[in-house]
């Protein structure tokens, strides 16, 4: 493993003492309230963050001091875990300790992805060059996922993270959402028009591999129950979808299984078929996946306006449901009212993203259709999709004071 030098140790020692100086302000406290406020089922004040994930060649490269490539990791991560409240003044919580996981993987089918990435500093587009040309004749190829532990780099990056800054902020491992991803990785082996036509054409070999990653996930999960792996998935502990796992209905401490901890599913790739054909090839596999987990999330870019009455309304442990633009937001919206489910929004971005002055007009008038179509919903707002703010962090902080006042104007409890 790389050393660190004595510079670059000095560089993160004094982040990790800012985040630490955040982490006990009284902003801190005010943002975890209504953080615990979700978690409780209350509807009092929404959530709302803009998210960096795809732009962080922006904030964060720049802004990057240390000159070995492990602490500039390092460094990222604590640099990352500021941005909401450094930049943008926006509700992202903030730890006291510094946060690691195990070095766990899960792999559903037994080839691996071929993927071409577009050029540039923030390439954003790819192409799949398909690993499977005719699934009816190939899908025997796709079994034998795997999964496992490397305890050792796991030991190994925790004694180092204790012995440079752990006197600052305490080292604690957390787990994120259990993962369950069946048709994106299916999709990255074979194409997505290739997937669409064989529904129709060879359905047989679209059931197969579904099970066939099915078992594979099923078996991971009792991998980290036998192995002592699970984790609590509580309070401020990473959830898909860049949200956070603040629930009273979880354990804190003593996870011994999958069903008491959170779970993660989508299928933004079936999200042109049918309701009726998302309940053949797809729900059933996610309701036996959705079964271990204690509480769901669900949902990325898909809609899930047409599925919600026949399906997804069925998982009495769903708890956050993602909507996006392409939803009809208002019909989504009379579908939560009331409910423990948290209206997850990630609103339209261009509004952002545009080259020139952001029209405040506009972007008022569009997070009023959202706070409009979330009345009566547990409401989380996640700004996501953002590929650049160009470079213009007040940019960022105005879009979340606009987003704030529209939901202070337009949402009701």
């Amino acid at each position: 493993m790389e050393s660190i030098t004595t510079g670059d140790r000095e560089i993160i020692r004094d982040r990790a003492r800012l985040q630490r100086e955040y982490a006990h302000s009284p902003q801190n406290d005010a943002i975890l309230k209504k953080w615990q406020a979700l978690a409780a089922g209350r509807r009092e004040m929404p959530t709302v963050r803009l998210l960096f994930s795809n732009f962080r060649h922006e904030v964060i490269t720049p802004r990057l001091r240390c000159e070995g490539q492990q602490a500039r990791r390092i460094e990222a991560q604590l640099l990352g875990t500021l941005i909401g409240r450094e930049l943008f003044d926006d509700d992202t919580p903030i730890s006291h300790t510094f946060d690691m996981s195990w070095h766990t993987y899960v792999r559903p089918f037994g080839i691996e992805p071929e993927i071409t990435r577009a050029e540039g500093d923030n390439p954003q587009g790819f192409h799949i060059n398909p690993m499977i040309r005719d699934l009816a004749d190939e899908v025997e190829r796709l079994r034998g996922g795997s999964f496992g532990v490397n305890r050792a780099s796991t030991k190994q990056r925790r004694e180092l993270l204790e012995d440079l800054l752990g006197d600052i902020l305490p080292v604690r491992m957390v787990m994120g959402s259990l993962p369950g991803a069946l048709t994106n990785p299916l999709v990255h082996l074979i194409g997505m028009e290739a997937y669409y036509l064989a529904m129709y054409d060879c359905p047989d070999a679209v059931h197969a591999a579904m099970e066939m990653g099915t078992q594979v996930y099923e078996q991971y999960y009792d991998f980290l129950e036998s192995e002592q792996l699970l984790l609590p998935t509580n309070g401020l502990s990473p959830l898909a979808q860049e949200s956070f796992a603040f629930t009273n209905e979880l354990p804190a401490e003593g996870v011994t299984r999958s069903t008491e901890c959170w779970g993660f599913l989508e299928s933004q790739e079936t999200t042109a078929i049918s309701a009726e054909s998302f309940g053949e090839f797809v729900f059933p596999y996610q309701q036996r996946l959705a079964n271990r987990f204690g509480l769901l999330s669900y949902g990325c870019c898909e809609r899930v306006d047409a599925i919600w009455p026949d399906y997804l309304s069925k998982w009495s442990n769903l708890r956050k449901l993602s909507v996006s633009p392409f939803n009809d937001e208002p019909r989504v919206g009379e579908y939560l009212r009331g409910s423990r489910v948290v209206y997850y929004s990630k609103p339209r971005a261009e509004f952002v993203t545009c080259s020139g002055a952001m029209n405040t007009a506009a972007i008022l008038e569009s997070f009023k259709g959202v706070c409009e179509a979330a009345r009566g919903c547990l409401f989380e707002i996640a700004q996501r999709e953002v590929g650049t703010i160009h470079g213009d962090f007040e940019r960022g902080r105005q879009y979340v004071r606009l987003a704030k006042q529209a939901v202070d104007a337009y949402w009701e409890p």
